[in-house]
């Protein structure tokens, strides 16, 4: 920031003119140094104190460099001191009205309740996406820490004025992923109520608390002690398979990613086999599986059709998943 290194120039200037008045105090008074030190302490302060000893004639000549450069850098101090105090005071005004407007243009986002680690998590997935989110923390230091990164609003997230003010009616989904069980359920709650068609996915610390999310109106439910001691006992007996699956979804090592495709009614995969489609051969695109109504097909046969509204299971590279996804989301 630029004031705050101009304050910095200042304060060396500052403290050059201090020793060097202080010097010259002690060389051409003969005083002691603190008696220098202390004259010009007063100078610069402008508090008018009388002169500690009288002073010769070079001594007043010297002391009239001291007051018109000490004096003059105080108030330049003051000055940048005040400017970066409006300036900082504007930046968070105009930034916070700014984060409101853009909060208030959000459709089809997801809400984040919680900026504690599951919520950073889902964060950084979701903006390495990107798909649009809005976080909602009620510890302010907290929301101020990622305020700059994402959009991010101090609140109560079981209050149903905070999430209409996160545009609940619009979102696509939420996350409950606060640190206790009772808050969740709360927002789980408050935000069916507020929009029934929500995907709501809830983060429950204790094993009963699933039965109670899922009750009060949670599409699925995730433990993250229960998911990381699951990942230890794979680690140990399948450490191949978990090393695929990092590859696979977190960008570890290669640029490999594993996606769903949505097939739209006019796509031109809709009613072709996987072997007709040459989704594999022209794309370099492996189909895992497809989830219909019905079910979830894995390691589909060549022959399987490809049926309007199925969702493909796809893995490959980012850009040729985005290229399947537009191809696949055609329309007339």
């Amino acid at each position: 920031m630029r004031v705050l290194r101009h304050l910095g120039l200042i304060g060396m200037a500052l403290a050059c003119v201090m020793l060097a008045g202080t010097a010259g105090f002690h060389f051409i008074e003969g005083w002691s140094w603190f008696d220098g030190f202390y004259m010009v302490v007063t100078t610069l302060t402008t508090i008018g104190y009388q002169e500690i000893h009288p002073l010769s004639h070079a001594g007043r000549v010297f002391n009239v460099f001291v007051i018109g450069a000490g004096v003059s850098l105080v108030f330049l101090g003051i000055g940048a001191l005040t400017q970066a105090l409006l300036e900082f005071e504007l930046r968070n005004f105009f930034g916070r009205r700014k984060m409101e407007r853009d909060i208030g243009r959000l459709s089809d986002h997801y809400i984040l309740c919680g900026a504690g680690r599951v919520g950073r998590s889902a964060a950084r997935e979701l903006a390495r996406r990107p798909v649009p989110f809005v976080i909602i923390e009620q510890n302010e230091a907290k929301a101020q820490r990622y305020g700059g990164d994402w959009l991010t609003m101090v609140g109560d997230a079981t209050q149903e004025q905070t999430l209409r003010q996160a545009q609940i009616e619009r979102a696509r989904g939420l996350v409950a992923a606060t640190t206790t069980d009772a808050t969740n359920l709360y927002i789980v709650l408050t935000a069916r109520g507020l929009n029934p068609r929500l995907k709501i996915i809830a983060r429950a610390s204790e094993e009963d608390a699933e039965k109670h999310l899922l009750t009060a109106g949670a599409d699925s439910v995730v433990s993250p002690y229960s998911f990381a001691g699951q990942r230890i006992a794979q680690s140990f007996l399948r450490p191949h398979v978990v090393s695929f699956l990092d590859t696979a979804t977190t960008h570890l090592g290669m640029d490999l990613e594993i996606g769903e495709i949505c097939v739209s009614r006019y796509s031109g995969f809709a009613g072709k086999t996987i072997e007709s489609s040459r989704i594999r051969q022209d794309r370099g695109v492996i189909i895992l599986a497809i989830k219909r109504e019905s079910g979830m097909r894995f390691n589909p046969a060549p022959d399987d059709n490809i049926q309007p509204g199925d969702y493909l299971i796809a893995m490959g590279e980012p850009s040729q998943l985005r290229q399947l996804e537009q191809m696949a989301a055609a329309s007339k």
